[in-house]
């Protein structure tokens, strides 16, 4: 049997499921969080990285090892959409966060762009290009790496006046200028909304996506979407065979996490959402042949 590195082209990639707050509706807090993850059968967890940070790194890495828990990603925890004042005081939070991140064995940061804005495209891009940079130098002694998510639906994209990065493509290429070690969110969700193709997913690479999320879509028209109603993977009209093949034709090999709102998950108990996000995503990813 030969012996395949996960640098070689040919890689079979192992992705795994991680759980993700969404599908407990945001009422489970670290460690209780990752322990459902594991009662559940996730074999990975997202990170709430200042929840994690006040349990503590040496608890926070018992949890995981006593649990078996892969850490899939941590949450950028920074706030960098509001002013200038606030953003250069979050940022004093960020090196030790990043530390924190790389000792617990999850090396990966991200966060979400709106793809509107008060300020035209062009004002808007210099400002937040600015602080991303700034981020991922912080960022990068740590090897930690930032994943920057697009986001699709059309109503998302006229909230605001101006029209803001949501194509796949320019999001990576505005990732690439911000740094060496910032890449994709990659949410099938938004992928599908934004039009994009498992092209696109072969042209970004495996080393610059740095996290998957998922959820499905309703079969309405793009002026019907909206964003806070996704339906569980497989009860939409995604392309999964093709998305999951794009991804494992890449070698990507870290986290799947099902974001999905709405779905009544709010309504069901945490343990009830988390295993249906579970049961549907992993049925999902055996029949495109990723699990």
């Amino acid at each position: 049997m030969k012996l395949v590195s996960p640098r070689d082209s040919d890689y079979d990639s192992v992705m795994y499921l991680s759980l993700q707050s969404t599908l407990v509706a945001g009422r489970l807090k670290w460690p209780e969080f990752a322990q459902l993850a594991h009662h559940v059968g996730f074999p990975g967890t997202d990170v709430a990285t200042v929840q994690a940070m006040e349990h503590g790194l040496a608890p926070s890495k018992a949890l995981l090892s006593n649990l078996n828990l892969k850490p899939a990603v941590c949450s950028l925890p920074v706030e960098w959409r509001k002013d200038e004042e606030t953003f250069q005081r979050e940022l004093t939070q960020l090196e030790p966060a990043a530390r924190f991140a790389a000792a617990i064995g999850c090396p990966r940061m991200i966060t979400w762009v709106m793809s509107s804005s008060e300020l035209p495209k062009a004002e808007q891009r210099a400002v937040w290009k600015k602080r991303f940079q700034a981020i991922a130098r912080i960022l990068a002694p740590s090897n930690v790496r930032l994943g920057l998510e697009f986001l699709g639906p059309l109503h998302i994209r006229k909230r605001f006046p101006y029209e803001f990065i949501w194509r796949m493509n320019e999001m990576l290429e505005f990732a690439k200028e911000c740094g060496p070690n910032v890449g994709l969110l990659l949410d099938a969700w938004h992928w599908h909304h934004a039009g994009a193709t498992t092209a696109d997913i072969a042209a970004a690479g495996r080393d610059n996506i740095i996290n998957v999320q998922v959820a499905d879509s309703p079969p309405l028209a793009a002026e019907k979407i909206v964003d806070s109603e996704r339906l569980m993977p497989g009860e939409g009209v995604i392309d999964w065979s093709g998305f999951f093949g794009a991804l494992k034709k890449i070698g990507y090999e870290h986290g799947i996490s099902p974001e999905v709102f709405g779905r009544g998950l709010k309504d069901m108990t945490p343990e009830v959402g988390a295993q249906l996000g579970y049961d549907t995503t992993l049925a999902v990813m055996k029949k495109a042949g990723v699990a």
